[in-house]
Formats: C-alpha cells, structure tokens, sequence
C-alpha cells in the first residue's frame, strides 16, 4: 500500500520540473493527480518556459504508474481556470485530498530599477497564484469533511530575503503569512496547511540568464548566497518532493502552520 492511496491531489504548476516531481512522486504512493499549467511564458523571464508538449509529459509518467490525470492548461491567476480545473478533476477522480501550491516564476533586479509590470506579475503568481489556488480548493475539501492537506511552496526567500530579488522575496514572505492564516482557519475542519522552502534546485529556473548578470554586477549580493553544505550542490527535483509527499501523508498529521525548510542550511547563513 502507498502512503497516499485513494487520495486525489490538485498541483500547479505540474507541467515540469518541480510539479511534475511532486506529481509523479505521489502516483508512486497511490494518488490520482489534478495537474494545471499554463504552459506558456507567463512573464518576462530570463529562462525556458513549460509548454503543452510538457504536461503531456507529465501525464504520461502518471499514467504508466497506473495512476489517473486530470491536466488542464491555465493560468494561477485566472480565478476561473483554477475553479474550472478543480471542478473537472473532482468530477472526473471523486474527492480532493491534498493541494500543492507550487506554480511560481522568478526574475532578477534592484527593487528601485525594475517595471512596475515585473514587479506585478510576481506578485500576481508567485503571492496571490497561491492565494487563488487555496481559494479554488478550500471549499472542496471543507465540504467533503475529510480534513486533508495543503502545501504551499515557498522558498529559502520566504524566510531571508535575498538581493537582487525584492519582488521574489516580498511573494514568498506572503506566501508564509497567508500559509499560517489559512492553517489557523482551516485547523477547525482538520485541513493542515504548512509551507516548503527549498534553496538551488535542479530546473530551468535554476538556469536563469539574468542571475549571472546580476552577481557580477553587484558582487556583495554573493555574501546572501551560502549554505551550510556547499558541497551537496543543487538539490534534485525529488529531494524537494520527499518533503512535500511527507507533508500531503500521514505521517505529518499533527503539523500545520509550519515553515519547512529543503535548503542545506541556507537559511542559517
């Protein structure tokens, strides 16, 4: 038996990287995956961004686990797609168990000399994406009355804030705030809400062209990008999975409100 059999999970951002991680770690425990990408650039971003071609991908691991997928392309902040996305998924697998948050874009700059448009679409995906996302499932869950849990994907800048990142840093910080709220008021109904925070990670984003730009043109920004063990390098999609799978299981039934951090230490130094 898998630690998550018989659950459904709604995650966003599911197309690659990241999501498609978490989604195709939970069909190896038991769980049909809800999957919504937008599957296109959703801002100005100096690395590649998922396609169709991507979820297709990401539903295909599912299902060769024998597992089912509901995947939709929308975007975390179209309050519609996601309400669409949730409604067709429970229609199709039955029930919602477990939320996964995890839709999110990063960019580089001073805060003084970045577009009012850049700062704004962080903030509309990486801060209020999760809030809709919560919004669209939250009712779902309450009325099935089977309590359930919800993971919020934050980032070592949701507990330091980094240089170079103000906007990314002001989203993920929110992103706590709102965690630790929606635990308190979901708490009743027996629904955990608790926050990842992982560091350097294998994916796209990772390989952003604008940081490299940045760090050499303002070199005192290194001194905010250390961690306690250098030598691991960047963590593999999966590493960031573990956590979050133990998070949607059981085995963390009496943790809610909490700030996990995946980042060797970053967060320390």
């Amino acid at each position: 038996m898998g630690l998550l059999d018989g659950k459904v999970a709604f995650i966003t951002g599911a197309a690659r990287a990241q999501g498609r991680s978490h989604a195709v770690r939970f069909a190896e425990e038991g769980a049909d995956i809800i999957a919504l990408d937008i599957c296109a650039p959703p801002a100005a971003v100096g690395y590649v961004t998922a396609t169709p071609e991507d979820m297709q991908e990401t539903a295909r691991q599912v299902e060769a686990l024998g597992r089912k997928i509901v995947a939709r392309v929308g975007d975390v902040r179209d309050q519609s797609a996601l309400d669409g996305a949730v409604a067709d998924g429970v229609a199709a697998l039955g029930r919602l168990d477990i939320v996964v948050a995890n839709a999110g874009i990063s960019s580089w700059g001073r805060f003084w000399e970045m577009s009012e448009e850049r700062w704004q679409a962080m903030i509309d995906i990486n801060l209020t994406g999760v809030w809709r996302t919560l919004r669209a499932t939250a009712p779902t869950m309450i009325a099935q009355g089977t309590g359930g849990s919800m993971i919020t994907i934050s980032s070592v800048a949701g507990i330091k804030s980094l240089p170079g990142q103000a906007h990314y840093s002001a989203a993920k910080h929110g992103v706590v705030g709102l965690t630790k709220t929606a635990a308190i008021e979901l708490g009743p109904h027996e629904i955990r809400v608790n926050s990842v925070h992982p560091w350097g990670v294998q994916t796209p984003m990772a390989e952003d062209a604008e940081l490299v730009p940045v760090l050499a043109a303002y070199p005192e920004f290194l001194n905010s990008f250390g961690s306690i063990m250098p030598q691991l390098g960047s963590a593999a999609p999966r590493d960031i999975s573990e956590v979050v799978l133990f998070l949607a299981s059981d085995a963390s039934r009496f943790m809610t409100g909490a700030q996990i951090p995946v980042d060797m230490g970053a967060t320390k130094v």
